[in-house]
């Protein structure tokens, strides 16, 4: 949870997102974030060919107002941490969302971090059974579910759909009625499930 108190936008304080990106493989991909009334709350657009990972992420396509940033210094996806600012606090640090490597290629797994880099929850799929069968046999036909934490509570539930045009992530916060989790790094983690696990997809 942000020690910094809850973020001002009002467009971070809804308890049910859809996260929908759209693949252009000549440009990269770009996110559109929507609220329950299906109105565009942020939007993001993913370079192609870039070789470290650095998404901005705006209050819509105009991309005049920034309201976050992703960004890693490594240059392979595997086992990177994403570091998650805020420029509209003066790029303040939120925290950080590092993939569990080795343990992604058979059940995704990311650690979530607080400003001090310090573990305080995390996300994973739902099993590695259905991990595998994801994988190995049926892809896109299963929908991945993933589930967030922190520490041992629940707080947000993903639910990713893809085929190879159009992936989407609905993110629910519903169970997270005591705020633990701060909403800019469920929206980065969102983002992160479609953008770095959408290769693997």
């Amino acid at each position: 949870m942000s020690t910094e108190g809850p973020p001002p936008l009002p467009q971070f304080h809804h308890s049910n997102y859809l996260v929908r990106q759209k693949v252009v493989k000549l440009l990269g991909g770009a996110f559109h974030i929507y609220d329950t009334a299906g109105n565009v709350v942020f939007y993001s657009r993913q370079k192609a060919f870039k070789m470290k990972e650095d998404i901005r992420i705006y209050t819509g396509e105009d991309r005049t107002t920034e309201v976050l940033s992703i960004r890693t210094d490594q240059v392979i996806d595997f086992g990177a941490t994403y570091h998650v600012h805020d420029p509209q606090q003066g790029d303040l640090h939120v925290g950080s969302l590092k993939r569990k490597g080795l343990k992604s290629f058979l059940r995704d797994e990311w650690e979530v971090l607080d400003a001090s880099g310090h573990k305080i929850g995390g996300i994973h799929e739902d099993s590695t059974a259905l991990a595998l069968l994801r994988r190995l046999v049926v892809g896109w036909l299963l929908p991945q579910k993933y589930f967030g934490f922190i520490g041992t509570v629940p707080v947000s539930l993903f639910t990713r759909n893809f085929n190879p045009f159009v992936s989407k992530v609905q993110l629910d916060y519903s169970m997270d009625t005591q705020g633990r989790l701060d909403r800019r790094l469920g929206i980065a983690a969102a983002v992160l499930l479609l953008a770095v696990e959408g290769k693997q997809g």
